[in-house]
This record gives C-alpha cells, sequence and structure tokens, in this order.
C-alpha cells in the first residue's frame, strides 16, 4: 500500500492483529519521551554518534523510516539535513510535525516501512531504527530492508537498528524484574529466545521482535547490502542501577561511552545491550 494514507493504514490495523497491538503500545503516547528517560539517553547518544560515522555532510537528505516521535528527525534538521520522517502511527507524525514548527527542512507522513512513498534513489542516508523492532517475519523484514535499499542512492548508508534477542532476559527479567509483576515474561523467554518473538503480555505492552546478531548480518546481506558494521549500541552500562547520575557526571559519562565504544564490535558481546545498530551499504 505505497502512500498508505489515514483510512487504509487504520483498516490494514483493524485486519492484523500485531498491528493492532503495536498501535496500542504506541497510542498510549509514552514513545515522546522515551529517549530522554532511564536508558534512552543511553541509546540516543550512542546512535547518534554511530550515525555521524557514516553519514554525509548537510544538507544531504536523510529518509528517517519509522522514526516515532522525531527525537532523530528533529536532531538531523538541527544539523541542517533535509528529512523525509514516516512513520506507521498517525500520532507520531502529528508530534513531528507539530515540533518542527512549520521547519521546511522536516517533511512527515504516514506511511508502511514496507512500502514507502518515497522516490527511487531519493535519499542519501535512510534511518531504519524502529520497523525491524516490529516486523516478526522474516519476509516482510526483508521487504522493509528492500524499500530502504529502493529509496537509497547508489553508495548511500543504510542505518537499520535491532533489539537483541538477549534483550528480554537482561533488561525486563534481571534489570527491571519484571519476574514479580509480569510472570508471564519469565515463563516466555525460552519461546522468545528461539523464535524472536515478543508477545504482548498485557494490553498496551510493547510487542515485536528480536534479532541475534548474525541473523540481522545475514538479513541485510539477502537484501543485497554490504554490511560495513556491526554494533552493540549501549553495552553493558544498561544494567547500572545509578546509570542516570552517572551520565550527569562528566567523567561517569565519559566511562559509560568509552566502555560501550571499547565493547561495541567484540563478537562474543554484540548481543549483551539491548540494541543492534548495522550500518549498511
Amino acid at each position: 500500500m505505497r502512500g498508505v494514507g489515514r483510512v487504509s493504514n487504520d483498516l490494514a490495523m483493524a485486519a492484523d492483529p500485531e498491528l493492532a497491538a503495536m498501535r496500542a503500545y504506541y497510542d498510549r503516547g509514552r514513545e515522546l519521551g522515551r529517549l530522554s528517560e532511564s536508558l534512552g539517553p543511553l541509546e540516543f547518544e550512542r546512535t547518534k554518534e554511530i550515525i555521524l560515522r557514516c553519514l554525509p555532510p548537510p544538507p544531504a537528505v536523510v529518509a528517517d523510516i519509522g522514526g516515532g516521535p522525531g527525537a532523530y528527525a528533529l536532531w538531523l534538521a538541527q544539523l541542517g539535513y533535509q528529512v523525509r520522517h514516516r512513520d506507521l502511527m498517525p500520532l507520531h507524525v502529528g508530534q513531528v510535525t507539530e515540533a518542527a514548527g512549520g521547519d521546511h527542512r522536516i517533511e512527515s507522513a504516514v506511511a508502511d516501512a514496507r512500502d514507502l512513498d518515497l522516490p527511487d534513489e531519493s535519499a542519501d542516508a535512510v534511518l531504519l531504527l524502529g520497523p525491524l523492532y516490529h516486523l516478526d517475519r522474516r519476509r516482510d523484514r526483508l521487504q522493509a530492508l528492500a524499500e530502504a535499499r529502493r529509496v537509497v542512492r547508489p553508495g548511500g548508508h543504510v542505518f537499520a537498528a535491532a533489539i537483541s534477542r538477549w534483550a528480554p532476559r537482561m533488561d525486563d527479567i534481571l534489570r527491571r524484574r519484571q519476574y514479580e509483576t509480569v510472570p508471564a515474561a519469565e515463563a516466555a523467554l525460552g519461546q522468545i529466545e528461539r523464535t524472536g518473538r515478543l508477545p504482548p503480555f498485557r494490553p498496551g505492552s510493547f510487542c515485536g521482535y528480536a534479532h541475534r546478531p548474525g541473523q540481522l548480518r545475514a538479513e541485510l546481506a539477502a537484501s543485497g547490502f554490504q554490511v560495513i558494521d556491526l554494533v552493540c549500541v549501549e553495552g553493558p552500562a544498561f544494567l547500572l542501577d545509578d546509570l542516570a547520575e552517572r551520565l550527569a557526571d562528566d567523567e561517569g559519562r565519559r566511562v559509560v561511552l568509552e566502555t560501550a565504544r571499547a565493547l561495541e564490535r567484540v563478537p562474543e558481546l554484540l548481543g549483551i545491550g539491548p540494541h543492534l545498530l548495522a550500518t549498511a551499504r
């Protein structure tokens, strides 16, 4: 459904339970502040740092696909980039439009990452920082990657993020002790780690898909990309009880970020953090 509109988008979600569950989660509106809370600042700073390693200079065109409420779109526009923001959630598009305040460098619309309304070879780089989280069928993930490949110009980079296969155990159960409030989450760990599928354990809770590092690399290769880099975004610091305090302190922040950088490509530790980020060409 190229260039999906509001009405067709609503019909698609009504027909697909997975899409309906995803919308129920995002319609709560909590994504708007996520990158400024808890683990969010570490994820945000590290993701920006990794992207800038290969991003062409402004005013290059960047397609931010599945860009949520627009944290990265707004950041890129402030740097002088032209941003084409697309997201499946009308709420997110509305939030981006409001936050942009008429900034001509940001153009936003509702669209499905698997069938974009953007022209061929129309972006110098593509951010795919959310869609792979929610596509639990391989053919859908490959379709989203194929669309990113179609949209990016020859030689341009695509930045594809994924949830680590072990994030539910390490973040939800070990760090956040979700076993105390949602016993079904711990009971499902074996199935999650076998299949990657993250079911919603209660109405409005997160649902999606979690990758193994080698699997993400293989899916990018199968979509015609050369994987330039594949890193662990946060490293082990997300397990720290005092992460917020450390990030607020200059020396603490330096140590947290340098640790993430030092460990980001260690093969045995790629899946230790909540997020993986691949840079592909």
